[in-house]
């Protein structure tokens, strides 16, 4: 008889705590945080040290929709800022499929946005800007591919946001558009924030070209969203 009171008492137990967990998944799925929680921050998150490295320098551009942009659009958001240009050959296509894959993963977050800043305004008019983000798969309306007076731009990567940008040389004496591939990470509050190693110095910015890094980023950005 006791047996048989202790195997009910246990049933009961196993189904409320299944209700309660099933309850509990719908919840997360309905506010659709189930996807990245899940997938990059549970059992990651817990051992980040996130660094304020301070104030993110200011800026205002043209869009690819031939709006202004400036840093004040951003106000509230986590945010990511790269430089790059359209007809860059080699790391450009991989830095943008990490961000295309960074923006799937963060999509159904309306406080997340990304800032792409052309090195060559010249050619990436906001027309040409257009085609290379539709091209891309560029969904996220906080995703603004931007461009303006080149000196402001590279005044801005070198001395701003310290991003190096540069016009070089190729072998033949030709002009030769040269960039960093980091990505910075700004929080809800305007700062530059980052990451520490595991020897507790910060790394500054997330290279956009390795895997690791990308994924290190996504975790980063989940913890920003969350304060």
């Amino acid at each position: 008889m006791k047996n048989k009171k202790y195997i009910i008492g246990l049933v009961v137990i196993v189904l409320l705590f299944g209700a309660f967990t099933f309850k509990n998944l719908l919840r997360r799925m309905d506010d659709k945080t189930i996807v990245d929680d899940d997938r990059h921050l549970v059992g990651k998150e817990a051992h980040v040290e996130m660094f304020t490295i301070g104030q993110a320098p200011k800026f205002s551009f043209t869009d690819q929709n031939g709006k202004t942009i400036t840093n004040e659009d951003y106000k509230g958001k986590v945010y990511l800022v790269e430089f790059f240009f359209t007809t860059c050959p080699s790391i450009c296509p991989l830095m943008n499929r990490n961000m295309v894959k960074i923006q799937n993963e963060f999509i159904t977050k309306p406080d997340f946005g990304i800032v792409s800043i052309s090195i060559d305004p010249e050619h990436d008019t906001p027309e040409v800007l257009k085609e290379y983000a539709d091209r891309y798969g560029v969904t996220n309306e906080n995703w603004h591919f931007l461009t303006g007076d080149r000196h402001v731009i590279y005044d801005l990567a070198n001395n701003g946001f310290k991003i190096a940008a540069e016009v070089g040389q190729n072998a033949q004496g030709a002009g030769n558009l040269q960039h960093s591939g980091m990505f910075a990470l700004v929080d809800k509050k305007g700062n530059l924030v980052c990451r520490k190693d595991k020897f507790g110095n910060p790394i500054f910015y997330y290279s956009g070209l390795d895997d690791e890094q990308v994924e290190q980023l996504m975790v980063d950005i989940g913890i920003e969203l969350r304060k």
